[in-house]
């Protein structure tokens, strides 16, 4: 006796698939538009922002040289000079020498606990401590009477404090100096963030010390280090108006204020001074980018993509060697 048996598969039901709905999202956009066009109707109404006197005053003769010799340059100086001074200080910090890691702690520990008006201030009154700066054998004058000698000097040169803790000096030592705490522990964490099987690679092939970091770590490292350090840059440039406090007289926000002020109509250069932060802020943020991407290479989905490769060519034999990397 035959049986028939036939398999039938019932067919699935169609899915009624129903639409999440966000009505917070419509809620959210409409009182942005609503926002948004109450900004737009203030800057076209409001007869405050002046914007005839805004344009003929934010690109006079002494607003450009501020932006130039005061803003752009000190923020190119103090950058330098706190990204070399940090990268030292992240060194010591990093050091088997008990004292190095504690003067780089206590440095860190001063500068950032400082506001930066106030320290700039601190700096630009230096000059009350010393009248003068002398360089050479320190004490020499007791020195000479512990010895008999009435008349000793020991003093190579110097200079006069009152003449160089002023200005645009005092604004690049305050600025560089609480700068340089910060990349230090952004340098530092770019350096942790290595493997330490780096370093023992680049010691067991016989480089030295300052080698493996010049070469296999700090390279490696920058990966880590350049984001953070382009925000700085950033925050440093809009710094730059702390100035005022030293003061340099020939930077753009003390150019831009003096202008208001002369004309007793300071709003629209505040202002002039924001869409000149904004400009500039965001040339800043383009480089950044590209510098980024430049230091990201080998990482991602480049990365990725790339080890893939050398996993197809070493199940076809050919052990991944040509593959360029």
């Amino acid at each position: 006796m035959s049986t028939d048996v036939t398999d039938v598969r019932a067919r699935p039901e169609p899915i009624k698939a129903v639409p999440v709905r966000h009505p917070g999202r419509w809620v959210s956009i409409a009182v942005l538009a609503v926002l948004i066009a109450m900004f737009v109707h203030v800057l076209l109404t409001n007869s405050a922002f002046h914007w005839r006197f805004l344009k003929e005053s934010m690109f006079r003769p002494p607003v450009v040289d501020g932006l130039l010799r005061g803003t752009l340059l000190m923020t190119l100086c103090a950058m330098v000079v706190g990204v070399a001074l940090g990268a030292v200080i992240a060194v010591m910090r990093l050091s088997d020498n008990p004292i190095l890691r504690s003067v780089a702690w206590a440095y860190t520990w001063f500068f950032r606990s400082v506001p930066r008006l106030v320290l700039l201030t601190i700096c630009g009154n230096l000059g009350i401590l010393w009248s003068r700066v002398e360089f050479g054998v320190p004490f020499d004058t007791q020195l000479g009477k512990l010895f008999g000698i009435s008349a000793l000097h020991l003093r190579i040169g110097g200079f006069t404090s009152r003449d160089v803790f002023t200005g645009f000096f005092a604004g690049l030592l305050g600025l560089a100096l609480s700068e340089a705490a910060y990349m230090a522990e952004i340098v530092r964490a770019g350096i942790q963030s290595v493997d330490p099987g780096q370093g023992e690679a680049a010691e067991a092939l016989g480089l030295t010390r300052g080698q493996t970091l010049r070469r296999i770590i700090l390279p490696q490292a920058m990966r880590v280090i350049v984001p953070p350090t382009g925000n700085e840059t950033m925050a440093m440039l809009k710094d730059t108006s702390l100035l005022i406090a030293v003061p340099v007289t020939y930077e753009l926000f003390f150019q831009l204020d003096a202008i208001g002020h002369k004309k007793f109509d300071p709003f629209p250069m505040y202002v002039a001074a924001c869409l000149w932060y904004l400009v500039l802020s965001s040339l800043l943020l383009v480089g950044q980018y590209f510098i980024e991407r430049h230091f990201s290479r080998g990482y991602g989905q480049q990365a990725r993509a790339r080890m893939r490769l050398r996993g197809l060519a070493a199940e076809q034999g050919g052990g991944g060697e040509g593959i360029a990397t």
